[in-house]
């Protein structure tokens, strides 16, 4: 009597079990050929709070897609496509469906995947084509377009900029004035800057003599700038003495005489009266313009 009432209360047990499980699944086929998809669909009974698995490969059978949750008669249904690409017999597990806060399973699928079998003897043989090249179409030089069109982009930026920094200095450059103008001008210069009224006199036998030097070597092409005072004295004399400068030899003297006393006031600190630096501002004047390049005086003929 006690083994008829338990085997009873087992089975109430399993049927009731069976009964509150919600939770189904199936697959439209369950034997495909490699390559073939086949559906795999989990139904929950009752419109509830369910959270689906995200379903992976298992083993050789692969997930090609899963769909959204589709409602039909009060029930949720989730579809997931599958295949194999490989041949043999293939177990889908229990999925876990989360209800309610509330764990159930899926029944596990049985699916076998046959291989296509190819009759070689019944197919013809074809001979190898040669391969056909395609005609080109313009998507096809899309690349190498965008390519060019940068290069021709910087190309015409360097273009622009050198054309312009060219106009730019063409447009601040200042026509060149003669050298006896340009010595007259800086002798002006000197004048206003004051240079020995305010204890430099050094300062202004520097620019003095660069002055006088700067204009030789400009107007005559005599190596001025470079030479020692001595040495300048020796190209005057012999520049006089050929004729290729419009002065004299006391012209000579006198200048080398400017400069080697302004060479004590640079190079031994010597400090000059405030009336010899006056003579000696005027004197270099005065040789500027014996040195300047005589202009001859054409009469016109009536």
């Amino acid at each position: 009597m006690k083994k008829i009432v338990f085997i009873l209360i087992f089975l109430l047990n399993f049927i009731g079990f069976s009964q509150t499980n919600p939770v189904k699944s199936s697959i439209d086929t369950s034997n495909i050929r490699i390559g073939e998809k086949m559906l795999f669909k989990i139904t929950v009974d009752g419109v509830n709070e369910v959270v689906f698995p995200k379903l992976q490969n298992i083993g050789k059978v692969e997930v090609v897609e899963e769909y959204k949750t589709d409602t039909l008669k009060n029930k949720l249904i989730k579809l997931y496509h599958l295949t194999a690409f490989d041949s043999g017999q293939y177990v889908i597990p229990k999925q876990q469906v989360l209800i309610n806060n509330k764990l159930f399973y899926t029944d596990s699928v049985l699916v076998k995947v046959m291989t296509v079998e190819v009759d070689t003897t019944k197919q013809k043989m074809f001979t190898i084509k040669p391969i056909v090249e395609e005609p080109y179409i313009f998507d096809d030089f899309k690349p190498y377009l965008w390519w060019l069109l940068a290069i021709l982009a910087v190309i015409a930026v360097a273009i622009y900029y050198y054309l312009r920094k060219k106009n730019v200095v063409i447009f601040n450059k200042k026509p060149a004035i003669p050298p006896f103008e340009e010595a007259l001008l800086k002798f002006k210069a000197l004048d206003k800057k004051q240079l020995w009224q305010h204890q430099k006199t050094k300062e202004f036998y520097i620019e003095l003599t660069e002055i006088v030097r700067a204009y030789i070597e400009k107007e005559w092409h005599i190596p001025a700038l470079e030479s020692t005072t001595d040495e300048l004295h020796g190209f005057m004399m012999d520049f006089i003495e050929i004729k290729k400068l419009p002065a004299n030899k006391d012209t000579a003297i006198r200048l080398h005489k400017l400069l080697q006393e302004s060479d004590l006031v640079k190079f031994a600190k010597y400090t000059p009266m405030a009336s010899d630096i006056e003579i000696h501002r005027n004197e270099a004047e005065k040789l500027i313009f014996e040195l300047k390049p005589k202009t001859e005086k054409i009469d016109e003929v009536v």
